[in-house]
């Protein structure tokens, strides 16, 4: 067994262990826990920012991508929407040990259903740092342990959020083991990691779609995932234009480089011309470049011709596919052929087309004159969110504590016995 195989069988079995302790602890214990790391965030933020700043001035010497380097920063407003988060987590109530789904059987056995946690839970992501703080939380929130590994990108930064985390969970008397980092940037670690069914019982991986193709081949443990964020607006023909343009503006520009930012949008052919062409000036006047099919590209010369591969694909830039469909049959149409299942949003004043775009549109999270922006954890109040499954077992859309929880039954009798 090779040194790097010995670390992880041990931080495996630590994880088990401390699993089966923290399942059986209170849940103010974690509450505590949770509330002194929000502190550390404070108190130690100069500590922390100087850490990430090795990481930023690695990823540029490198030569990552803007909107990588915004994903990799703990900027002041970043720190401070962790440290809400886990004050929100901490408030939320812990869905551990509640009782559901009951019923009384003709022979008098009390049969329901008890939520618990559900175990060991992998965590590995590519770049942003804040995933460390809201994984760990929204896990310890479940009475699940916790086994994160960060991505090389942001070593620094991810070491010591963890080391803060740690100690946190000491001082509430917790066991440290139940929040671990794998201490290398060697991707061997992952596939081992990959390999622990015994003592890990759920990966969830957070990044880009190629990192998320490797762990489902790879893993032997189940995996909740999302492969990327292809997400879109379809702007009716019945659409109330003051909301239409903010909308489109919002969720493609407020920050494209991440997962529920607008990346298809979908125009009704029936749409009064003038119309089509504020939101197509609108979104060029904000350094927006699209690429458009034959029809779109009537509206201004400044539209390239899309590539039909690219409306599988996330830009994660200020770059916008924009296609003509014939009303809600259209836009649902290339959605569910073109769509990632994790957002997409209709703009219409018509109370029947929102109804029709709800019932068949295939995707985690269905919105109705909103942007697609606002599909994240924390936006739907859930505190913050380990991450958004398109898939459609066990979880789907922002996961949060509830999420991470699965069921016994628990029977109650008095003597019964089966005939």
């Amino acid at each position: 067994m090779s040194e790097m195989e010995k670390v992880i069988v041990d931080i495996a079995a630590k994880g088990r262990a401390a699993s089966l302790l923290i399942q059986n602890q209170a849940a103010e214990s974690i509450d505590r826990a949770l509330l002194a790391m929000a502190g550390y965030l404070e108190s130690e933020k100069v500590r922390l920012q100087a850490e990430n700043e090795k990481d930023l001035a690695a990823g540029r010497e490198k030569g990552l991508q803007a909107a990588m380097l915004d994903r990799l920063t703990l900027s002041d407003k970043t720190i401070s929407g962790m440290i809400r988060g886990l004050k929100e987590v901490a408030a939320l109530k812990s869905p551990v040990g509640e009782l559901y789904d009951g019923r009384i059987r003709p022979n008098g056995l009390d049969i329901r259903k008890m939520r618990v946690p559900i175990g060991v839970i992998g965590i590995i992501y590519e770049s942003r740092p804040n995933v460390t703080v809201d994984a760990a939380a929204i896990c310890l929130k479940s009475k699940n342990a916790v086994i994160l590994r960060g991505g090389s990108e942001a070593f620094h930064s991810n070491s010591a959020l963890c080391l803060l985390f740690s100690k946190a969970l000491e001082e509430a008397g917790l066991p440290a083991a139940a929040l671990q980092f794998i201490p290398t940037t060697d991707r061997a670690a992952v596939e081992l990691l990959l390999q622990r069914d015994g003592e890990i019982d759920l990966i969830i991986p957070r990044g880009g779609e190629s990192l998320i193709r490797m762990v489902v081949e790879k893993s032997r443990i189940p995996v909740i995932k999302h492969y990327k964020g292809v997400c879109h607006i379809f702007v009716s023909k019945n659409a109330d234009m003051a909301k239409a343009v903010p909308i489109v503006i919002n969720a493609k520009t407020q920050r494209p480089g991440v997962c529920n930012a607008l990346e298809t949008l979908l125009i009704d052919a029936g749409l009064d011309l003038q119309k089509k062409k504020d939101i197509v000036d609108t979104l060029i006047n904000n350094g927006v470049t699209l690429f458009g099919d034959e029809e779109s590209r009537k509206l201004s010369g400044k539209i390239q011709v899309v590539d039909e591969k690219c409306l599988y694909d996330e830009y994660l830039d200020l770059r916008l596919s924009i296609i003509t469909v014939d009303g809600v049959d259209g836009a649902v149409g290339h959605i569910n052929k073109y769509g990632s299942r994790h957002t997409d949003s209709i703009v219409t004043e018509s109370p029947q087309e929102a109804g029709a775009f709800i019932a068949r549109v295939d995707t985690a999270s269905v919105m109705v004159n909103a942007s697609t922006r606002f599909a994240d954890g924390g936006e739907y109040g859930m505190g913050c969110e380990i991450g958004i499954s398109t898939d459609k077992l066990h979880s789907r859309g922002p996961m949060g504590v509830e999420d991470l929880t699965t069921y016994k039954w628990v029977v109650r009798g008095n003597g019964q016995i089966r005939e």
